[in-house]
């Protein structure tokens, strides 16, 4: 795997094993403040209905957001009005190889972070999905590099963002999907070294339904290895919020 692979295994410890995906809670949605459509109480509600017992947001934020605490307010105030257990979290981009995040300027209001790679983590910031294609086609990049790229960012994207706050890991290898490539293109070994970083910082790990992601593959090697598993939607509309399909068939 490479001597940069495996420093990121050093000072691993081994957790409890997985618990049972919950399936009454959802671990990752969006409200209006970011990526989502309604507001907090409206997606409050629709859980309630859904029958959940546990909601945590995860709005997208950046250097550039100014709303957290309007945000950490709004769900605050939802606390009042609902049983559900609710959690301020926000979604923070892997932007370099090294882990670095995009974090927002004030972490006080989070309870959990959702870390996410959603473009090519390389030194100077991500290319995109469309970028990563191109490179792929012109020989620039190979499947296997990208796939090392991706799990070391994630790998050290969930270690920084440990110290500073609960983590889960959001729709994990998805950007290998996005690039055309199958995540056969990771290894079982190269998963145990994710899976080992993700028991080492008490990382769970949503399986999304919106972006079937990880694959069934993935979150069999991930439940074996001890990895906890959340039940996430990843919903922009309420209407979305505790509703299961993908999941259900994993």
């Amino acid at each position: 795997m490479g001597a940069e692979r495996e420093s990121v295994m050093d000072g691993t410890t081994i957790a409890a094993p997985a618990d049972v995906l919950d399936l009454r809670s959802d671990a990752h949605v969006h409200t209006g403040f970011a990526a989502g459509r309604d507001s907090v109480g409206v997606v409050v509600s629709a859980a309630d209905r859904a029958g959940l017992s546990s909601l945590t947001f995860a709005d997208q934020v950046g250097p550039d957001t100014t709303w957290l605490p309007a945000y950490a307010d709004a769900v605050r105030r939802a606390r009042h009005r609902t049983e559900l257990n609710l959690r301020v979290g926000a979604e923070v981009e892997v932007v370099r190889e090294d882990g670095w995040l995009a974090w927002p300027a004030d972490l006080g209001h989070l309870e959990v972070v959702s870390v996410a790679v959603s473009g090519l983590p390389l030194a100077d910031g991500p290319l995109t999905p469309r970028e990563v294609r191109t490179q792929l086609a012109a020989g620039r990049l190979t499947p296997d590099r990208v796939a090392e790229i991706v799990v070391t960012a994630t790998v050290r994207g969930i270690e920084r963002a440990s110290r500073y706050a609960p983590v889960q890991l959001s729709r994990p290898l998805s950007l290998l999907a996005q690039v055309g490539l199958d995540d056969t293109a990771v290894t079982p070994e190269v998963l145990g070294v994710l899976a080992a970083a993700c028991r080492a910082t008490g990382t769970a790990v949503e399986v999304s339904e919106a972006w079937r992601s990880p694959s069934p593959r993935v979150v069999a090697l991930l439940r074996d290895a001890g990895v906890t598993l959340l039940a996430a939607s990843d919903a922009r509309y309420a209407a979305e919020v505790g509703q299961w399909q993908y999941l259900r068939r994993v």
